[in-house]
């Protein structure tokens, strides 16, 4: 689900020209509008909490499909995309923007899968960043060090290794929306996309266990047998995950 907008576009566009934010070392990220574009509520979540903590503008689309509506109306200075989407790979959206003109200040790709940081960088992404996120500091240090020197904060800035992350609800979520995948009878692209999802969430908060599962279903998968073992203990661990008290503390 796209993230909600209750401001009026051209509105938002008015004011930022007539009363300009500038960034502080409290909150260097004043001023900046940023589009995060992710399928995971707990990764989305928690980047707007970090965002939001920098004082930046945050719309969050959870897919390609979102993400061109909300690029039609709104003119981000920072985009955030995840490599891995319901409808297609976050690079051939960071290409376009790439591409664009003038260009998106600060491109940054996303993904619990290390591996995808060549494509991204070749597809024009400014930096690579791996999840978990870590720290709050490093996180708007990343986006910083893209944007114009005009648009940093002045001084020195108290650089903390604080960080955030979405609360339980938007956990819960995504473990709702893997149960509803894994039980459905989707092709292989689906399940392709489902495994992928689980592999990110898992890296995203640390649960080995629910990342041994994910990576054992996808050789199941490879191995041609997408409804097997693997398959049942994924569906299990899920289930045991959406249980109160069944979930990992994050």
């Amino acid at each position: 689900m796209a993230s909600q907008a209750t401001e009026n576009p051209m509105q938002e566009m008015r004011d930022e020209f007539l009363f300009p934010r500038r960034p502080t070392a409290e909150r260097p990220l004043l001023g900046q509008t940023v589009l995060v574009v992710e399928d995971s509520r707990f990764a989305g979540e928690t980047m707007r909490l970090m965002c939001l903590r920098g004082g930046a503008r945050i719309r969050r689309a959870d897919s390609l499909r979102s993400a061109a509506r909300h690029l039609t109306t709104y003119r981000p200075t920072i985009v955030i995309v995840d490599l891995g989407l319901p409808d297609g790979s976050g690079v051939d959206l960071i290409r376009q923007l790439a591409g664009g003109m003038p260009r998106i200040p600060s491109l940054l790709a996303v993904s619990g899968d290390p591996t995808q940081q060549e494509a991204a960088f070749a597809a024009g992404a400014d930096d690579f960043l791996p999840k978990p996120f870590g720290s709050v500091a490093a996180f708007h240090a990343a986006i910083l060090s893209r944007l114009p020197e005009c648009e940093r904060p002045r001084g020195p800035r108290i650089v903390t290794d604080e960080i955030v992350a979405a609360d339980a609800g938007a956990l819960g979520d995504d473990y709702a929306l893997i149960a509803d995948l894994l039980q459905s009878d989707h092709e292989a692209q689906v399940m392709d996309y489902a495994l992928s999802f689980t592999v990110n969430l898992a890296q995203s908060i640390g649960d080995s266990e629910l990342l041994a599962a994910a990576r054992h279903q996808q050789g199941a998968c490879a191995a041609g047998v997408m409804r097997g073992p693997a398959h049942a203990a994924l569906a299990d661990l899920i289930r045991r995950r959406l249980t109160p008290g069944g979930s990992v503390a994050v």
